[in-house]
């Protein structure tokens, strides 16, 4: 994991002229030197991917699904050796990383199979109306044009499989952009990719600095962009190209609501321990981390105790290490900024219930309670292994303190009454609603995305090929129907 790799132009292997180093953020060592395309390399990958776009459209489904089906076998064979060099790069503890490898293996399984059956479309009578006899609607979806993704830190494997995949799954030319932290995976994922007969330029996987980012966006020839980051970022895009057509899936602050019938030892036993585990996977670093839990005050001095607890019994160290839990951040710098927010925090009157200290890019699991509504980890989403604690009064004060929030990305609610699930579902401004468990779970099938400044649009297979194509009419005359 310390030669150069190559970055992979229009389905081709090629170098630049410079190259960067990426380093482990757990001990800082070598992991990889990466090259740099050119400004006429990444041109050419655009020209490319404009150029090919007619006939890839019209690649059969069975090609398409078949590259799809040979990536997804390709990442079983290689899960071990992929799923360290997602620790290497990105600090993510070894099961996590091996149950990243599997959920990319699903997402392009799921492509494979959505390929083979996306028709996109309906047939719709029109003569409803006396204008309207002997005619025929038929209405098909076809790509908007080549895709420009944009892939973030925390899962540099399975979010680059969410870009490329669904592109492939509908005949979309796409250039992927790595995180510059973390691009070692999406190149891999190109290694995959060379391995199969798509046309030549249909893809490329450009590790291009993030500077060069705003060139790239106002290209006329990329007019879809799909982006995963910080809201800051993503509203800016959205803002510079109103004519393009743009997914975001940007932040959140998770949260998990405890309600007053979740209420026996068992369950406050598996809330605690789900909180506990989601507040702190991937140290924090994921949009659907728990940040917050709201606990009715029926349960909450029970609950607290049990959650600090198990907390408490999160495994932190070598991220190499089978058993640790919570790994580095991406940086120390991340660290730092975690480590800011929960000083604020602390000085501005909240309690610390445990954590609240930092080693380089370690960050302990921390738990916070009584924290003032204007300190920036109560407004924010933090991205880092610290938890608050708010207690309420009632169903209708919790959901209202879930919604006090610039974000809606997803939501926990535990509780076993299906009434308040439906509740929750109607009142709870967010783009998913977990019943019986923590915001942080996401099936990569289903509809992912959130409300408010958490984004537009959705990701999941078959709901990002809706983002990437758009409907077109045809209207029969003449027919005996």
């Amino acid at each position: 994991m310390t030669s150069t790799h190559a970055f992979w132009l229009a389905g081709r292997q090629a170098t630049g002229d410079d190259t960067f180093d990426v380093t482990s953020p757990w001990d800082g060592r070598h992991v990889g030197t990466v090259a740099v395309p050119t400004d006429a390399q990444v041109e050419e990958a655009v020209a490319a991917a404009h150029a090919v776009r007619d006939e890839f459209a019209a690649t059969p489904a069975h090609v398409r699904a078949a590259a799809l089906d040979h990536v997804s076998r390709r990442l079983v064979e290689r899960t071990e050796e992929i799923a360290q060099l997602i620790t290497a790069e990105n600090g993510k503890p070894i099961k996590w990383a091996r149950g990243e490898v599997g959920r990319a293996v699903s997402v392009f399984r799921f492509a494979a199979e959505e390929a083979r059956r996306y028709n996109g479309g309906e047939a719709q009578r029109l003569d409803t109306d006396a204008g309207g006899a002997g005619r025929l609607a038929l209405t098909r979806r076809f790509p908007r044009g080549a895709v420009l993704g944009v892939a973030p830190f925390n899962f540099p494997l399975n979010l680059c499989a969410h870009k490329i995949a669904p592109a492939i799954a509908v005949g979309a030319p796409i250039i992927l952009k790595p995180a510059p932290a973390t691009p070692l995976s999406g190149l891999v994922l190109g290694e995959l990719l060379a391995e199969t007969e798509l046309p030549a330029g249909s893809w490329s996987v450009l590790p291009v600095a993030n500077d060069k980012m705003p060139a790239l966006v106002q290209d006329e020839r990329l007019p879809v962009i799909s982006f995963t980051g910080s809201d800051k970022v993503g509203f800016a895009i959205m803002d510079s190209v109103p004519r393009k057509h743009i997914t975001l899936e940007l932040g959140g602050n998770g949260a998990a609501v405890v309600l007053a019938d979740y209420a026996s030892e068992k369950d406050l036993d598996w809330a605690a321990s789900r909180i506990a585990t989601f507040s702190n996977y991937q140290a924090g670093q994921s949009c659907i981390s728990v940040q917050r839990v709201i606990a009715d005050a029926s349960v909450y001095d029970r609950l607290v105790p049990k959650i600090v607890d198990a907390v408490g019994r999160q495994t932190t160290g070598d991220p190499a290490d089978a058993a640790t839990d919570v790994g580095p951040l991406v940086s120390e710098d991340a660290a730092r900024r975690v480590e800011s927010w929960v000083d604020e925090a602390v000085q501005s009157g909240a309690k610390l219930l445990a954590g609240g200290s930092r080693d380089g890019a370690s960050y302990a699991p921390t738990v916070l309670a009584d924290v003032p509504a204007d300190t920036t980890v109560a407004c924010e989403e933090i991205f880092g292994p610290v938890l608050t604690l708010t207690r309420v009064d009632g169903e209708a004060e919790a959901f209202a303190a879930v919604n006090d929030s610039k974000y809606g990305l997803q939501a926990g609610v535990f509780t076993h009454d299906v009434q308040t699930a439906f509740r929750a579902h109607s009142a709870l401004e967010v783009g998913g609603v977990i019943v019986g468990d923590v915001p942080s779970y996401r099936a990569d099938q289903m509809p992912y995305g959130g409300a408010k400044q958490s984004g537009v649009g959705r990701e999941g297979v078959r709901f990002a090929m809706e983002d990437y194509t758009y409907e077109r009419v045809m209207v029969f005359t003449g027919l005996a129907l």
